[in-house]
């Protein structure tokens, strides 16, 4: 049976407000709580919402109307009502009031039996795109999956391309692909809709409980759904309260709005009464912002950049033969990256050298032993910048902590999970090393070689890629003498390391051949002094120079 209700203004602590914004018209069908007018009291404007789901048979109020508490501002089409003799309603009613406000059942007048037993049930759960640990929209690159298929918790569904490397989103569960949202090619972000996966479910399923009580058991059901309804209203309540404390001048409904988009109301120009935000302005602001040129944005604040002349496109072809090659996907991800950080950053590198003469004998009879062991195990000079790098961390931890949001605290981190930067086919990618100081040389030579091999072959798991306290970049086995290496935000620093060399150096008597390991530190000179910079690399070249001082 359908039955039509009337939506009267509720209790809003004054006496006449003002009808600033009708959010629905007639035929409309709504949800329970969406809003259908929005009023302004003497404090703040609230959503009235629809007590239950329907269509809007009438509307009896229009913008500007002063009302008051009881005023119909509306009529709606109820579904699923059934009608029922008024006198049982009634009685009903009064079944259930008493426990709603006593809350309580006295043991010795009520006896339950009930027995349960299991089945299981077919139903369909969303999958997510999980935190991605970074901003923006990636690439879905490749569907791993069709509908139908028939997949196991961890089997892969879409492989993504982050700024950093490519992932697989796993299945959370076994299950049956019902349906697949995207598509290769889409732009995906953390929290997006991929897919829905059918699985089975073991329930309990209960025979109705024998109740013998003067209370009849319906009463015991409604008493749940009171309290249930009582919960969510406090809740509401809450955040429009919130939603009033702003100084902008919008709807709950409208705010609500801006946070899903993300848009900061602050910049949208208002076209309702009193320069009142509507719906409309927010979409249209959407829109005005999605057409808008990436060095538009860059101008006005939404990203960073420095307001410098557009730079004309040239055409190459007049000076000679061309050829255009397009990037990489790692090179369209990462360049943004590496810009915010360069120009978000204000960066300083210090300088120095490291005496690794006795360091590479070592390495080199270590090898020598595993050889002969038949082991795989080959210890790099990278495995010793790590530990080396380790102890220098909690001794200065200050490299070991990341700005604040907000920029007016540091945060300080308790463990030492330590980036290396991996030259691949693709472009650079920087998979993380985790608790670097309490594993062995052997380990982390295994460890260090694994995820390289991964990284080459574009295998890395998003948890491979985060959590990094440090970062290093090397270069020895290529060349150079020095470079500017970029921080990754939020780090604080990172080490580049260039090739070593024999050079003279003078002991206070004569002048010996010693080989040195060029170290290039660049650190963020909001958190880290040069004074200190220059105390952790000279700690830094200390270690290496004796790696005994690796034990204490």
């Amino acid at each position: 049976m359908m039955s039509i209700e009337e939506i009267k203004l509720p209790d809003v602590g004054g006496d006449a407000v003002e009808v600033i914004e009708i959010c629905v018209n007639v035929g409309d069908f709504i949800e329970e709580e969406e809003a259908i007018i929005v009023v302004e009291t003497e404090k703040a404007s609230m959503d009235i919402p629809a007590s239950f789901s329907g269509t809007i048979e009438s509307l009896n109020v229009k913008a500007g109307d002063k009302i008051t508490e009881g005023t119909v501002v509306c009529t709606m089409k109820k579904a699923g009502a059934e009608e029922a003799p008024a006198v049982e309603t009634k009685e009903e009613v009064k079944e259930v009031e008493a426990p709603v406000e006593k809350q309580e059942v006295k043991e010795e007048t009520v006896e339950v039996e009930k027995t349960a037993s299991q089945e299981l049930v077919t139903q369909i759960e969303d999958v997510f795109v999980p935190d991605l640990g970074q901003d923006g929209e990636v690439d879905v690159i490749e569907i791993i999956v069709s509908v139908g298929d028939e997949v196991n918790e961890e089997d892969g569904l879409i492989t993504l391309e982050t700024e950093k490397a490519t992932m697989d989103v796993p299945a959370p569960f076994n299950g049956k692909v019902k349906e697949l949202l995207v598509n290769a090619g889409d732009k995906v972000k953390s929290g997006a809709l991929i897919a829905k996966i059918e699985k089975q479910v073991a329930v309990e399923t209960k025979v109705a409980p024998t109740i013998k009580a003067q209370t009849p058991a319906p009463s015991l059901k409604v008493e749940e759904q009171v309290e249930e309804k009582v919960e969510s209203k406090v809740v509401e309540v809450s955040n429009e309260e919130f939603s009033a404390s702003s100084k902008v001048y919008a709807s709950p409904s409208v705010r609500r709005i801006a946070r899903e988009f993300g848009v900061d109301l602050a910049k949208v120009k208002g076209s309702g009464r009193k320069n009142r935000i509507l719906k409309e302005d927010v979409r249209l602001f959407i829109k005005e912002q999605l057409s808008k040129p990436a060095a538009a944005q860059a101008s006005n604040g939404t990203s960073l950049g420095f307001n410098l002349p557009e730079l004309k496109p040239i055409d190459f072809s007049k000076f000679g033969e061309i050829e255009t090659v397009e990037l990489s996907r790692i090179q369209k991800i990462s360049g943004p990256s590496l810009h915010r950080n360069w120009v978000g950053i204000p960066h300083v590198t210090q300088f120095d050298e490291a005496d690794i003469t006795e360091l590479e004998e070592f390495r080199k009879t270590q090898n020598t032993v595993f050889a002969k062991k038949n082991s795989d195990v080959k210890i790099s000079p990278l495995v010793f910048a790590l530990k080396a790098v380790a102890k220098a961390l909690q001794i200065h931890p200050n490299f070991n902590s990341s700005l604040s949001a907000d920029g007016q605290s540091i945060i300080y981190k308790k463990y030492i999970n330590i980036a290396v930067a991996v030259d691949t086919p693709n472009g650079l990618v920087v998979p993380v090393i985790k608790n670097v100081d309490k594993k062995g040389f052997e380990e982390l030579s295994t460890e260090l070689k694994e995820i390289s091999l991964k990284a080459r072959d574009g295998k890395l798991k998003l948890e491979d890629m985060q959590g990094a306290c440090f970062t290093i970049s090397s270069l020895g086995g290529i060349g150079g003498t020095k470079f500017t290496p970029i921080i990754n935000a939020p780090e604080v620093a990172i080490l580049g390391l260039s090739k070593s060399e024999i050079k003279p150096k003078w002991d206070g008597e004569k002048f010996e051949p010693r080989l040195m390991l060029p170290l290039s530190l660049s650190y963020d000179h909001r958190v880290i002094d040069g004074a200190e910079a220059a105390r952790f690399t000279t700690t830094l070249a200390t270690l290496l120079s004796d790696i005994r001082l690796l034990l204490l």
